[in-house]
């Protein structure tokens, strides 16, 4: 064998392998959460006027729903490909898809555990400025629903299917923008409501519908597995946040 194929080899068992994955992907969430939270700092204090103006804790605040943004838009996008354009959970293959799990599908969910992590950690920090107990709740229950599946590999697609759910908060966070900013009455601000009414609707009811029928559709695959994907959902789906 080559030099080079075993440095392939190598370089597939220490970055691509199961095991090291949340090792991986977790570090790279957390450390992807703090580049875009000073990022948003450095690029808001320039191009942004009234970001001077804010207090100590709004721009904390804005810093951290820029962070919420740019993940929401992360895991959105990685939920609708894993669920909708992948073939890792078509009906297709043999076997349950609620044990199916590949490297892309557990990385992603890593990202998702490391981004949770730097989020409580904020929120615990400020404790009660950024956010109340709703939002410890449910950032424990999210990150113990997402690191139980990253970990197990077990309820990958429905727990990407409850992620879509991300798809409302770009739009929650920017009506906190524009509010803050002052720009409440603005057509921008009415017309997002608007946005997040609809998203809302697709993402938090309908999509659920479908998750739930999905679930049904599939327990006969495995039961004992499906009644622990079903406790997982449960918890997965449990929303407390009020970002209003």
């Amino acid at each position: 064998m080559s030099l080079k194929s075993q440095a392939e080899q190598l370089l597939k068992y220490l970055v691509l392998s199961d095991p090291v994955v949340p090792y991986i992907s977790i570090p790279a969430g957390v450390l992807a959460s703090k580049l875009v939270y000073d990022l948003t700092d450095l690029i808001s204090g320039v191009y942004f006027k009234s970001y001077s103006n804010l207090s100590r804790i709004q721009r904390v605040e804005w810093n951290n729903r820029a962070m919420s943004t740019v993940h929401a838009i992360f895991i959105t996008a990685a939920a609708l490909y894993m669920v909708f354009l992948s073939d890792l959970y078509s009906d297709r293959y043999f076997g349950p898809i609620t044990f199916r799990s590949s490297t892309i599908s557990t990385f992603g969910l890593g990202v998702s555990v490391g981004y949770f992590i730097t989020d409580l950690v904020m929120i615990l920090w400020f404790y009660p400025a950024i956010g109340g107990m709703e939002y410890v709740i449910h950032h424990l229950l999210s990150l113990l629903a997402v690191a139980y599946a990253m970990l197990t590999g077990e309820g990958q697609l429905y727990t990407y299917m409850v992620l879509i759910s991300e798809t409302t908060t770009p739009g929650i966070n920017l009506r906190w923008y524009l509010d803050t900013a002052g720009m409440k009455k603005s057509k921008a601000y009415l017309i997002n409501g608007i946005v997040i009414f609809f998203a809302w609707l697709v993402a938090r009811i309908l999509l659920f519908m479908y998750l739930f029928y999905h679930v049904y559709l599939h327990l006969n695959q495995d039961q004992a597995g499906g009644v622990r994907l079903v406790d997982e959902v449960c918890v997965s789906s449990i929303d407390v946040r009020k970002r209003f």
